[in-house]
């Protein structure tokens, strides 16, 4: 290592990875003999992330690790490098996703309960298709229902590196609707789990929900994505973020 300073070889690793890169996959580069030790790496890692202060790119940790990514002040202007059209994501599809993240493990029964609507399928589909929950158990009920948690790909899109990274309710802005909805009798949603649902400003694109809606409350509400009070969870997809 002493050819190339530790740092600038994560610089070219995290750039080219284009995904995040985590201390031990970092380490696996490096034949034996010139193999650093893992603080060395994480000093490392910590000084990229500070020269990068003043740059259009940051240096985040995720939940699958460390990567390189475009700076929120400027996702707007960059996202303009591909074509397509940004999709947006529906209200509908913001609250249930919020319900996961903060009440996890529920069942679709319970959110749909708490929204006072039948969930969409296509909502469904579209949040297990970009895997961002997954089947995490049953509710031990007559017909077992499935027990619904978000996933490490969730966190890894919207910049967390845990469930604790996400703010508390107070925090958020824009969701009054939903914080009234997941204040549970028996105490606040953040009080079993506190995770987040407050899209990181790095990102630039939000989800399109093709296909017709199964409910018409829930296709109602997803006219109202794109309306100012819709809850701010909007991202970007992975090549703009992390390149």
């Amino acid at each position: 290592m002493s050819e190339h300073p530790l740092a600038n070889v994560l610089e070219a690793v995290l750039l080219a990875a284009g995904r995040p890169v985590t201390v031990d996959q970092i380490l696996e580069l490096f034949e034996d003999h010139q193999r650093p030790a893992a603080d060395d790496v994480r000093e490392a890692l910590a000084g990229l992330q500070a020269r990068f202060a003043d740059h259009g790119v940051e240096l985040r940790e995720v939940a699958s690790g460390w990567r390189v990514q475009v700076r929120p002040e400027y996702a707007d202007v960059v996202s303009r490098l591909w074509q397509e059209r940004p999709s947006r994501y529906s209200r509908a599809l913001l609250e249930t996703l919020a319900l996961i993240a903060y009440r996890q493990p529920i069942t679709r029964g319970e959110i749909e309960d708490i929204r006072g609507v039948t969930v969409s399928s296509t909502i469904m589909r579209t949040l297990h298709e970009r895997n961002w929950i997954r089947v995490v158990g049953h509710r031990e009920v007559p017909g077992r229902p499935e027990l619904l948690g978000t996933t490490r790909e969730f966190l890894d899109y919207f910049g967390l590196r845990s469930l604790d990274d996400m703010p508390t309710l107070a925090e958020l802005r824009d969701l009054d609707d939903i914080k009234v909805q997941l204040e549970f009798p028996g105490g606040p949603a953040e009080a079993a789990v506190q995770p987040a649902l407050e899209a990181p400003a790095q990102d630039a694109m939000a989800v399109d929900e093709s296909g017709d809606d199964d409910d018409e409350s829930d296709a109602a509400d997803d006219d109202l994505a794109d309306q100012p009070q819709a809850p701010t969870l909007v991202a970007a997809p992975p090549d703009v973020t992390e390149r």
